[in-house]
């Protein structure tokens, strides 16, 4: 069974800081990429940031330069998003992914985590 855990996420000033964590257990043969997705109301589900098991990163055009993403190689399995200069349209709920292959299984597929929310007062 797959677990994802996230944790951080809250109330924020406009250009505030927050950071997010996501820790993922689970019977993983090998990760592909971990990565945060957001959905504000009434909008469709959509990138923030990924980083691959190898280090690349990809962001969305929206957060470049604000959001960084990054691995922490000590506690295995954990993704973290550190936000800063947040914007009101930064309020969403945040979901952390993780694309991998579990042990017994052909393919790789998509983890997502429950949420959290994320709002950015002017």
């Amino acid at each position: 069974q797959v677990q994802l855990v996230e944790s951080g996420g809250g109330l924020a000033q406009a250009g505030g800081s927050l950071r997010l964590s996501c820790a993922a257990s689970g019977r993983f043969f090998s990760i592909n990429a971990m990565g945060w997705y957001r959905q504000a109301p009434g909008k469709q589900r959509e990138l923030v940031a990924a980083i691959t098991s190898g280090g690349s990163t990809n962001y969305a055009d929206s957060v470049k330069g604000r959001f960084t993403i990054s691995r922490d190689n000590a506690a295995k399995n954990t993704v973290a998003l550190q936000m800063n200069s947040l914007k009101p349209e930064d309020t969403a709920v945040y979901y952390c992914n993780v694309r991998g292959v579990l042990y017994g299984a052909s393919r790789s597929d998509d983890f997502w985590g429950q949420g959290t929310q994320v709002t950015v007062s002017s």
